[in-house]
């Protein structure tokens, strides 16, 4: 009788699994309409910019040791733990079993200390600096030993403040080399590339190995979509299912139509703009009243409205107000009689020629905006678009001349945002004072939190003394959904702007 009973339950286990397994097969196509060109170099987390759009592709098909992730900025991912020694030397991850990349390959710690090794992008030189060595104790561990203590290296490794701890193959690159790699990208993340073609359109497969769990959705495509318009009548049609970057008029739009929500999330973003000719002596831009002049020339709350149906913040600072050793800065009041008076105190009465305007792509209609509001004081420029991977191309190259409107979305803290622009190694630095140098540096290797955060304070006070950013407001991005979708993954991760994690988005069912 016994054995009749064990029987009928090793029976009834069969049939509860057949028709609730624990793991269900992915299904349907999941489309959205990207505002930006894709780069082959954003398919290689090697090359990350300090910026947050190629976080967008990351997220699908590569994965970190530690990634911001719901549970947390911090989030164990390819590793499973981390540990920090008493005297802030030396870090240990141990990695995750089973953890896989998508040819079956182990991630190891080979695979770590190559990754670090090869990393080229954003804070590469300083992380560089700050790490003495990569040691592989064995497959399953490493460590980082640093020169000195460094109370910011998990938040440089650890964020989108930079993409050094994202994993790639080392046996595979070696294999086919950095541009090969790039053309067919193996990573450890939830999706596979199936096809890319550069600039139109990127197709993802579901990867069914993927530690953390089986992703939803069987299929990601990422549709090029530059034009805003052209993004919306394509989620109205039902071509594509999410989009992102929506203007203020368009927004309205998507908002009236009752199959479609409009979703926004507090992130990291800021906007502001940036003069690269202030420091050429030569440069109108050279004299602080006349950057001055530009930011009171700006109605910050109009263009608020106007752009974001009023979900953005004016601030003055190019830090986000949410990070930690923010210094909380106010922008100048709307005040273009002053911005004139400004003017011709530094011999500029009818205003000048400032040259080409970069608006920030795909938000040209604001560049416009800010531009007139240049214009309308004296300080004339041509808008020049380009497409966003050649923009921060000519950026971090130091080609840009006249005024280019940047955004950073980027995680991290303070520090990390300074890093990128006002210091030495700073990828979008385009000069840099010596009195700031000096006051990063110290703050690098302070231990104590308050100490330290007085010195992050100073430079900030020094930055918006001197004029060297007009800050716009803290970006509140919005984006379209459409009605074939449960969860878009907007607003999941604290500060991430875009769909993540890809492996928890979901369609209803049909």
């Amino acid at each position: 009788m016994r054995r009749d009973v064990n029987v009928l339950l090793a029976f009834g286990l069969l049939a509860l699994a057949s028709v609730a397994p624990l793991h269900a097969a992915p299904e349907g196509t999941m489309t959205w309409g990207v505002h930006v060109s894709l780069a082959t170099r954003w398919l290689d987390p090697g090359e990350t910019e300090g910026v947050i759009i190629p976080f967008m592709l990351l997220y699908a098909l590569h994965d970190a040791l530690v990634k911001p992730m719901p549970a947390g900025l911090h989030t164990p991912s390819l590793a499973e733990s981390w540990t920090m020694s008493k005297d802030g030397l030396t870090y240990e991850f141990v990695l995750r079993k089973g953890a896989r990349f998508h040819n079956g390959d182990a991630v190891t710690g080979e695979d770590v200390k190559f990754s670090f090794d090869r990393y080229r992008g954003a804070a590469a030189t300083l992380l560089k600096e700050k790490v003495r060595e990569v040691q592989v104790v064995d497959p399953g561990r490493v460590r980082f030993h640093l020169n000195e203590p460094w109370p910011d290296f998990m938040t440089f490794y650890g964020t989108t403040a930079s993409g050094a701890g994202w994993i790639v193959p080392k046996k595979y690159v070696a294999q086919v080399g950095d541009e090969g790699f790039k053309k067919a990208p193996i990573g450890a993340g939830p999706y596979r590339v199936v096809s890319f073609v550069p600039g139109v359109e990127l197709i993802a497969e579901a990867f069914e190995g993927y530690w953390r769990k089986t992703p939803s959705v069987k299929r990601l495509v990422f549709k090029v979509m530059p034009d805003d318009t052209t993004r919306a009548a394509a989620l109205k049609k039902g071509e594509v299912d999410v989009v992102f970057q929506l203007t203020g008029p368009i927004a309205q739009e998507i908002r009236r139509t009752p199959s479609l929500r409009i979703v926004s999330a507090r992130t990291f973003g800021v906007i502001w703009l940036d003069f690269p000719d202030q420091w050429d002596p030569k440069s109108p831009w050279h004299d602080k009243r006349v950057r001055h002049a530009a930011s009171l020339a700006i109605d910050r709350e109009a263009v608020n409205q106007a752009e974001s149906l009023g979900l953005s913040r004016p601030t003055g600072s190019i830090i986000p107000r949410s990070f930690e050793f923010a210094l909380p800065l106010d922008p100048p009041a709307y005040d273009p009689g002053k911005a004139k008076h400004l003017l011709a105190e530094a011999g500029f009465p009818s205003g000048f020629d400032a040259g080409d305007f970069y608006p920030y792509p795909p938000l040209n209609s604001m560049g416009e905006a800010l531009a007139g509001y240049l214009g309308a004081v004296g300080i004339r420029t041509r808008i020049r678009t380009l497409e966003r991977a050649a923009l921060f191309t000519a950026w971090r190259e130091q080609k840009l001349k006249g005024v280019i409107m940047g955004l950073n979305g980027a995680g991290g803290n303070a520090a990390t945002r300074l890093e990128a622009f006002v210091t030495r190694g700073g990828i979008f630095a385009s000069g840099v004072l010596p009195e700031i140098e000096e006051l990063f540096r110290r703050q690098a290797r302070e231990i104590d939190r308050t100490k330290r955060e007085a010195l992050l304070h100073q430079i900030q006070r020094i930055v918006y003394a001197r004029a060297m950013y007009a800050p716009v407001f803290e970006l509140g991005p919005m984006a379209g959904v459409g009605p074939r979708v449960d969860q878009a993954g907007v607003g999941l991760i604290s500060g991430y702007p875009y769909s993540a994690p890809y492996e928890d988005v979901k369609l209803k069912k049909s």
